[in-house]
């Protein structure tokens, strides 16, 4: 059936509404529509808010004296600026009729869902809606030009009760449906959400249906513009009613949950029901819902029971369940501050640890320095991997490990029984010297390259790291003089971490030992070539290491005769040396110094691995097969006490006899002319008590010197700097330059400050006894 379109020009309203509304009623009872009889309907729709009203219309619309000029030339009337109220009238009236349309379809529809509740007011609303939102949009492309023009203009003088036709649409919707059925329908989907928690199966489209019509809702009357970008229905009608539901349901299920199971099973049944949510959000919610869901599910779930999470957490690192760990790290970093607590108690106990460890092993820690090293590091490695793993590396978790170690490394039982803050570092660099000295158990390069990082692990801790570097100088010395040193690319990259970890002041005396190393070498071979140029060859093979008294930590030994065998060697080595440098002096340090005496009055060849001193006195015995101790001392000039020690080496070895089992000056010593040994190279060149005590007691006298001219070299840069200072901004300062290196004590620096003062380095300012200013 073919429809007549009236004539564009004379369009009245009631000329098309018939067929219009019939259309209309056509888009709201169908899902579909011919192509042809849209393109009619939205003709219809154009001609009239293009058509030229009468002047009997403009009269009526109270419009005068301009009717000339519309007869005399066609115009788009509803777009004219000049004119407001034919604007009314052309579009008014159809936005009116357009309005109760839709206000009686909805009014007639909606009985049908009053009443319902449960799945089947949900069935009921997602279906209206979904079928009235598309025929909205339908109807909203019809009256399309409608909305660009007339509403447009209305919007633009300021009209706040017109809108688009899909947002009358929605409003209208608003007014006769959802005022009416909210609170059945919101109650119901809380329902069904409620079911799902309880391991129910639920249309989920239902839920998503409510939650697309309540988003597409948030038209705000006095802004349409803002439609779909505001969730205020969303909110206020459904998500705080559901935020409230997910609080009350959790608490219950939370409560009785704990009664009946351990911490560990609630935590899994906490991650399990924040998956839940997510899920939930992403499947039918709005994504804006996802943070606030989040937050009140872990405020209900999480921050309620942070207390015995607190009191479960150092069960679980008693047990040293990982897995478990991790699980709370990761539910309690979900509250704000809620790890603190965790990071203090992962503190305390580790260090509790490691207080343990090395208590356990205290009595052979003493003497063992890697038995000491390895209960430190045992209880760092663990903990370093927890945090790595269970706490996922969290920086906070490591500052607490740090902290815990620091602690542990400094003051622990080895340190107390030794009654020194120094045993520490001392034990370190010992554990070191194990290390980088040539032994039948030296490890692989790896193996030694991952020790010497283990080293360096424990080294970051300690706080009196030039005790450390005191002790290990020392025992660098002794390695390179005696030749004994396992690896040099070890000592080269030993020395490379301290030079990493502390700087280049810390390493420049190691590098300038490995220096003096070299020029030795060369000195020799030049040495031997000045002997073997001369046709004067020596009677014993004879070298010198040289050594830069400012950089070697040895000391002049004690008086000593060096035997007749040496000295021809000895003096023609100072004449050439003393050509070669002028001006320089050379300080022998007997006690470092070493070397072989072969025999020949056994009937095996044995060659003898001595000292200096070791080797003065068996040397004796190819004058006499015996000899008073009064007479080796005579010939050694080695004092009693020390030629005691070096006696009792020989007797243990057997090498030489004694009757009398406490030596005297008159005890009386001789050659054994029975000896044996399995081993044709034997060495007899054992460090004496007295030296190792000696070096004990130097190396401590040593780091307490260097402190102090530490601390007065740093006051006087302060100083230099600052002109004038209070005491205790001048303490401040000192202690942090020297943190580095260790921790001065508080009556070390006043020391240091007074000595300043009587060297006139610094004066107290008059009338203010706490100010020190800068004397230059």
């Amino acid at each position: 059936m073919s429809r007549h379109l009236p004539n564009p020009n004379t369009v009245k309203l009631s000329d098309i509404w018939e067929d219009l509304s019939a259309g209309i009623g056509e888009v709201y009872s169908s899902n579909s529509m011919p192509k042809k009889r849209y393109m009619e309907l939205y003709t219809h729709v154009y001609n009239y808010c293009t058509s030229i009203q009468s002047p009997m219309s403009q009269q009526a619309s109270g419009s005068h004296g301009g009717s000339t000029k519309f007869r005399n030339k066609r115009s788009h009337y509803a777009l004219s600026p000049q004119s407001n109220a034919g604007a009314q009238f052309v579009g008014m009236e159809l936005y009116t009729k357009l309005r109760d349309f839709l206000s009686s379809h909805l009014l007639e529809i909606r009985p049908r869902g009053d009443g319902l509740m449960g799945e089947p007011v949900l069935d009921f609303y997602t279906k209206v809606w979904e079928k009235y939102q598309f025929s909205s949009c339908v109807l909203n492309g019809i009256c399309q030009y409608l909305n660009r023009h007339w509403v447009k203009r209305e919007n633009d003088e300021g009209k706040k009760d017109i809108y688009d036709i899909y947002s009358l649409s929605l409003l209208t919707w608003k007014k006769c449906v959802f005022q009416v059925l909210h609170q059945q329908v919101t109650k119901s989907v809380l329902q069904l959400i409620e079911q799902e928690r309880n391991g129910e199966p639920i249309n989920t489209r239902l839920i998503s249906g409510v939650v697309d019509c309540y988003v597409e809702l948030g038209v705000k009357p006095e802004n349409p513009q803002l439609k779909g970008r505001n969730l205020f229905v969303y909110r206020d009608y459904f998500e705080s009613h559901f935020l409230l539901d997910t609080e009350r349901f959790y608490i219950s299920e939370s409560t009785d949950f704990l009664l009946c199971n351990s911490v560990t099973e609630y935590m899994k049944k906490v991650e399990t029901r924040l998956r839940e949510e997510q899920k939930r959000v992403s499947l039918y919610l709005h994504e804006s819902t996802a943070d606030e869901l989040g937050k009140t599910c872990e405020k209900v779930l999480i921050e309620r029971y942070l207390d015995q999470f607190y009191t479960e957490f150092l069960l679980l690192l008693q047990q040293d369940k990982e897995e478990d760990l991790a699980r709370m790290y990761n539910l309690v970093s979900r509250i704000q501050e809620g790890l603190g607590e965790l990071k203090k108690r992962f503190e305390n106990y580790v260090r509790q640890q490691g207080l343990i460890s090395v208590e356990r092993c205290r009595d052979n820690a003493l003497n063992d320095p890697k038995i000491y090293v390895m209960a430190l590091l045992d209880v760092h490695t663990k903990y370093h991997a927890m945090v790595k793993n269970s706490f996922s590396g969290d920086m906070k978790f490591m500052e607490a490990l740090d902290t815990a170690c620091s602690h542990f490394v400094n003051s622990n039982a080895v340190v107390e029984v030794a009654k020194s803050s120094s045993k520490s570092p001392e034990l370190l660099a010992r554990y070191c010297n194990t290390l980088l000295k040539k032994s039948a158990k030296n490890p692989d390069e790896t193996e030694l390259d991952e020790a010497l990082q283990s080293v360096m692990t424990i080294f970051r801790y300690v706080e009196d790291k030039d005790v450390f570097q005191k002790f290990y100088s020392k025992m660098l010395a002794q390695r390179l003089v005696q030749q004994n040193s396992t690896s040099d690319d070890g000592e080269a990259s030993m020395i490379s971490k301290l030079k990493e970890a502390c700087g280049y002041e810390y390493t420049s005396k190691l590098q300038r030992m490995f220096q003096d190393m070299s020029l030795s070498k060369d000195m020799n071979d030049r040495f031997k070539q000045h002997v073997a140029a001369s046709n004067d060859r020596l009677d014993v093979d004879f070298s010198v290491m040289v050594l830069s008294s400012g950089a070697w930590p040895f000391t002049q030994g004690p008086l000593f005769e060096i035997p007749v065998e040496l000295r021809r060697s000895f003096n023609r080595f100072v004449t050439f040396y003393t050509s070669q440098h002028n001006g320089r002096k050379l300080n022998w340090i007997y006690q470092q110094s070493r070397g072989e005496l072969v025999t020949h009055g056994y009937k095996r060849r044995y060659t003898l691995q001595v000292s200096t001193y070791q080797m003065a006195v068996l040397l004796q015995f190819n004058q006499s097969a015996s000899h008073t101790v009064s007479h080796l001392q005579a010939a050694t000039q080695l004092s009693e006490e020390l030629l005691v020690q070096v006696l009792q080496i020989l007797l243990k070895s057997k090498l030489l006899e004694c009757s009398e089992e406490d030596i005297t000056v008159d005890t009386v010593v001789s050659l054994n002319t029975d000896y044996k040994n399995k081993k044709l190279r034997v060495n007899l060149n054992i460090p004496l008590k007295s030296d190792i005590k000696q070096e004990q007691e130097a190396t401590h006298k040593n780091v307490d010197e260097d402190r102090k001219l530490l601390i007065q070299a740093a006051i006087v840069r302060i100083m230099k700097m600052r002109k004038k200072l209070k005491h205790q901004l001048l303490l401040g300062e000192v202690m942090q330059q020297l943190t580095s290196r260790f921790k001065p004590t508080v009556p070390s620096i006043k020391k240091c400050v007074d000595i300043l003062i009587e060297k006139e380095y610094l004066e107290r300012v008059e009338g203010s006894k706490d100010t020190y200013k800068y004397l230059a």
